[in-house]
């Protein structure tokens, strides 16, 4: 759907929304600080995946797309060598078959199995698919495990009682 030359795209579960570039994230420009304050601090970032920016002439420039922030969550994890990637959503379980009566909560899966869901369509854009791909390329480049949860369920998901733990 095109409104006034805004290309707008429907999610069954969001409505319409404005569809822009979303390249991958190829750097966290702040690495340095980050690595400097986990140490001594609670570190909040990537929320939001970031202001994207092209690097002119020695400066940084604003340009008009959105980074997702799982994406860019997962190049942060895997720049740290985290062993751990946690992705927290607004659902306990990623699910398959998702809005129908075959809906399926996946709770502890391999990888390889949920790659094989991503690639038969199992996922909406703009939803749960960047974080099933960030969850994937993280364990990819090295990370252990992962995990996609709720806030609320949070510690039973660090205990493994609940979420969708993923694993090579």
């Amino acid at each position: 759907m095109h409104k006034k030359g805004i290309k707008l795209v429907f999610q069954k579960t969001k409505g319409f929304r404005k569809v822009v570039a979303s390249p991958l994230p190829k750097k966290i420009v702040e690495l340095n600080t980050i690595k400097k304050l986990i140490h001594s601090s609670i570190v909040i970032c990537c929320g939001g995946g970031g202001i994207p920016v092209i690097k002119k002439d020695s400066a940084l420039k604003g340009v008009n797309a959105v980074i997702d922030k799982d994406h860019a969550s997962q190049l942060l994890a895997n720049s740290m060598d985290a062993q751990l990637l946690l992705i927290l959503t607004d659902v306990e379980f990623v699910k398959i078959n998702f809005g129908t009566k075959h809906e399926k909560n996946l709770h502890k899966i391999k990888a390889r199995q949920l790659k094989n869901y991503l690639l038969h369509g199992q996922f909406e854009e703009g939803s749960m698919k960047p974080k099933v791909e960030a969850v994937l390329a993280f364990l990819q480049k090295g990370g252990k495990k992962a995990i996609i949860t709720s806030l609320n369920k949070l510690v039973a998901a660090l205990n493994e009682e609940t979420g969708t733990i993923i694993t090579k």
